[in-house]
């Protein structure tokens, strides 16, 4: 054993050397290559790692300088493999601070696989770069340079961004390149020192050498895209990186530069990308650009990838600069090409290019329409995906049929991971552009038969409202209906739809009277069988299930000889398992039994649906997954004592604890039909708490505006000035926003209460889409009118204000519940609250 620093002897000497000499060396990295390519299995491949590991340890333990640089290439080689050589850092540090070029070759190229700026390691060698960026040997120069601009960190590149600068100055070509993709890794690290790069960069378009103008116009990219002020400098470049990039075209062939019969094809897209960033929101740029690109996009051969590659950045370039219309069209033009190619790579660029220009260059990008739909049928699912969103981007009012037709084929053809996508473009394409409702309904109805699995959940509301709407063709509608769930039950979406329409045009049906095509003879046991079918089906799902059963018992109002088959078919419901279904059941033999008179008016037909925006006087309430239109209108109430009893027993059917019926105008004083009677109880059922009323039959008035309690009946003024006095209520405070309530009394009815709220946001940012909802007990009859606005202003500079009238006919203590609803900071927001703090002067 020997320790360091000990005086050795002439015997312990001749030893160790003796030692030295018997170990064999190291074998060479071609042989280490040549036995691990041997290895049969993975286990093999690491035992034998594992050995060379070893070995090499042991080397670097002797501090063996002989072999250093070939134990550092054969671990390097081991990196790339994928195992572990981190003990390998420290001497590839060794090997930098080498005198001998092959050490520090080895030396750089392992310190650029195994450093980076995480380890500490690194700045052990920021000495050694700054000498060798000062070296007599240019290519000691470039291998510090190289290895600076690859893993250099940002203390390291404040510490040598003076020697980079310096190099970028030298007349050596071989430097001046390698040391401007320096600067951009020094640029990217460290963005202040930028400004030190600048007056270097003035004489750096005007070498010859093409690896220098490369570099240079990767270095000014950078500089343009990282700060404002250099991009409007750089710009009177714009010259001379044309009259570069007119060089490159014109010139003869060079074997040096030529790449397919191209002259320095990277060149010219590097030139290219420069141009189109110079070019963005600059009229004179672009304008001093547009020859050129029109030339090169002329003038460059396609028959060849090189060829593609720079008609793509020259049509990038047109498309992101203001260049001429006619220039743009000669872009699209040359993407509709790259749709005929036959490498599917281009066509998918082409795709992508032409998706992101379709909104610019509608009429454009219209020319090839026909060649984009042949690419639905292509068997790459990138590019018929590319496809299918730009044929649905090219949809307009003049080409609907035609397109509609394509995309129903593609829809047919097309897998499953793509039908999803494809109906719900087909839905908005068809929603927007339909020409006639006979051709929307036939379109919607052929994707509900051909995808109706894949379909989004609300395209069964939607297009029951389409149908409803389209009062002409209920007959034409529910005779396709039927013919199409005929023994198949597997589009669950189309049975809803069909047992939705049955239920509600089912006479229609059985009556044979369709002038839209030949109608068909059905009896109404047949329907019914149908009906039945679908609730039996294992393919039915629980909402399908409840469409059929709801259709059924609307049917008892429509058919006249199958009424106590279904009594049976409900009644025999009443016991599912399914909770939803049990309970329709329940409810609707109930309506058999007790409420036999009003089963005519509960169910009949739907009226016509408009879909209006929030907040306005007419909303879409969503029950029992049908669809109902609630325009706010009031009603007359029935009198005398037995309709009020059938109301309270009906609301208490329906769990109305919270309903709130309008306020009417006036009383009757003759009992109103049962037909009337229902009308009127549920004309506001909204278990949200936002007034709403189904319309009244014909034998009813109707009022155009929602009138209030005794409203333009009086000429005496509404609200008594003494109610000033009520103090006003903070009803809601919390996230910033605040909701107080102030009072008022009519002076036309003393039961009345007239509440204004006032909604104010504190925090800083808007608060959007305000949606106040309320609720009293059934006791009280509210009226909820339109807010001022649906935003509520930040900062407290503002407030939404809304008028709520209350009628408390007993003089009972008001009780209110409110739901709250807003977009927030990019959140939706909802809110509950209970308000019982009203002050006494509001409702005795």
């Amino acid at each position: 054993m020997y320790l360091a620093g000990e005086a050795w002897s002439p015997n312990q000497w001749i030893t160790r050397q003796f030692l030295v000499l018997r170990m064999p060396a190291p074998i060479r990295l071609r042989e280490l290559i040549r036995t691990i390519r041997t290895a049969r299995t993975q286990a093999e491949e690491r035992e034998m790692i594992q050995k060379e590991c070893a070995a090499i340890r042991s080397s670097f333990r002797e501090e063996d300088n002989t072999y250093r640089c070939r134990n550092v290439a054969k671990l390097l080689y081991m990196h790339m493999l994928g195992y572990p050589a981190h003990f390998g850092q420290l001497e590839c540090l060794k090997l930098i601070a080498s005198q001998k070029f092959t050490d520090k070759r080895i030396g750089y190229l392992g310190a650029m696989l195994l450093l980076d700026e995480r380890q500490d390691v690194h700045l052990l060698m920021t000495n050694c770069i700054k000498n060798d960026l000062n070296h007599s040997t240019q290519y000691v120069q470039g291998l510090a340079l190289c290895t600076l601009g690859c893993m250099g960190s940002s203390e390291m590149c404040r510490d040598l961004a003076g020697e980079v600068e310096k190099l970028l100055k030298t007349s050596n070509s071989y430097l001046r390149k390698k040391a401007a993709l320096c600067a951009v890794h020094v640029i990217r690290k460290v963005p202040e020192l930028m400004e030190m790069f600048l007056p270097a960069t003035k004489n750096l378009l005007n070498e010859k050498n093409h690896g220098v103008l490369h570099t240079s116009v990767v270095l000014l990219t950078e500089m343009c895209e990282r700060s404002p002020d250099m991009l409007a400098h750089f710009r009177k470049l714009v010259p001379q990186l044309v009259r570069i990039l007119k060089n490159l075209i014109m010139s003869g062939y060079s074997p040096e530069h030529d790449v397919s019969g191209i002259s320095d094809p990277f060149l010219q897209v590097r030139i290219l990308r420069l141009l189109r960033i110079l070019g963005r929101n600059d009229d004179d740029s672009s304008e001093a650009m547009n020859d050129i690109l029109a030339q090169v996009a002329t003038n460059t051969e396609t028959s060849k990838n090189v060829g593609n590659a720079i008609l793509y950045e020259t049509v990038l370039t047109i498309m992101d600069i203001k260049s001429e219309s006619g220039l743009r069209v000669l872009a699209i033009n040359i993407l509709g090409r790259f749709l005929l190619n036959n490498d599917k790579n281009i066509r998918y660029v082409a795709l992508t290019s032409l998706l992101k220009t379709v909104q610019t260059d509608h009429n454009a990008v219209q020319r090839h329409r026909s060649t984009i739909v042949d690419c639905l049928k292509d068997l790459d699912v990138s590019i018929k995906r590319r496809a299918m969103e730009l044929s649905f981007a090219l949809v307009n009012g003049n080409n609907i049929r035609g397109m509609m037709k394509e995309l129903l084929y593609f829809l047919d053809s097309c897998e499953p991971e793509f039908k999803a996508d494809c109906a719900s473009g087909i839905f908005l394409a068809a929603e927007k552009y339909a020409p006639s409702k006979r051709w929307h309904i036939d379109t919607i109805m052929r994707v509900l038969t051909t995808a109706g699995s894949y379909v989004r959940d609300d395209a069964v509301p939607n297009l029951i409202q389409l149908i409803t709407n389209s009062v002409e063709m209920h007959a034409y509608t529910v005779q396709r209906l039927y013919k199409a769930i005929l023994g198949d039950y597997s589009q669950q979406p189309l049975v809803q739809v069909a047992a939705w329409c049955i239920g509600e045009y089912g006479d229609l049906l059985v009556s044979g009277q369709c002038e839209e095509e030949e109608p068909i003879q059905v009896t109404e046991d047949e329907v019914l069988d149908i009906l039945e079918s679908v609730l039996i089906s294992n393919m039915s799902t629980s909402v399908t299930r409840g469409y059929a059963l709801t259709a059924i018992m609307k049917l008892s109002t429509r058919f006249t000889c199958t009424v106590n088959r279904i009594k049976k078919v409900v009644s025999i419901y009443g016991s599912s398992i399914d909770v939803e279904l049990q309970q329709r059941a329940v409810e609707y033999n109930a309506l058999f039994k007790k409420y036999d008179h009003m089963r005519s008016a509960l169910l009949e037909r739907m009226p016509v649906m408009e879909k209006v925006t929030t907040n306005g006087p007419t909303e879409i309430v969503q029950t029992n997954g049908e669809t109902d239109p609630t325009p706010l209108e009031t009603k007359p109430p029935p009198s005398g004592p037995q309709p009020t009893s059938q109301a309270n027993d009906l609301l208490d059917l329906l769990g109305g604890n919270d309903i709130t019926p309008v306020i009417p105008t006036a009383p009757t004083s003759k009992p109103a039909s049962a037909g009337g009677e229902l009308l009127d109880l549920l004309g506001d059922i909204n278990l949200t708490g936002a007034p709403a009323a189904a319309p009244a039959p014909a034998s009813v008035p109707q009022i155009s505006q929602p009138p209030f309690l005794l409203d333009g009946l009086s000429s005496q003024p509404l609200f008594n000035d003494i109610a000033t006095g009520i103090p006003s209520i903070t009803a809601y405070s919390k996230n910033g926003l605040k909701i107080e309530f102030t009072f008022e009394r009519s002076n036309t009815n003393p039961s009345v209460t007239v509440i204004t709220i006032q909604a104010s946001n504190s925090t800083e940012l808007d608060m959007t889409d305000f949606v106040f909802q309320a609720a009293v007990p059934k006791t009280f009859q509210l009226q909820l009118l339109s807010p001022s606005s649906s935003i509520v202003p930040a900062f407290n500079t503002g407030t939404i204000t809304q008028v709520i009238k209350v009628l408390n006919p007993q003089k009972q203590q008001l009780r209110m519940r409110i739901k709250l609803t807003y977009n927030h900071k990019g959140s939706a927001m909802q809110d509950l609250a209970e308000v019982n703090n009203f002050p006494p002067q509001s409702w005795q």
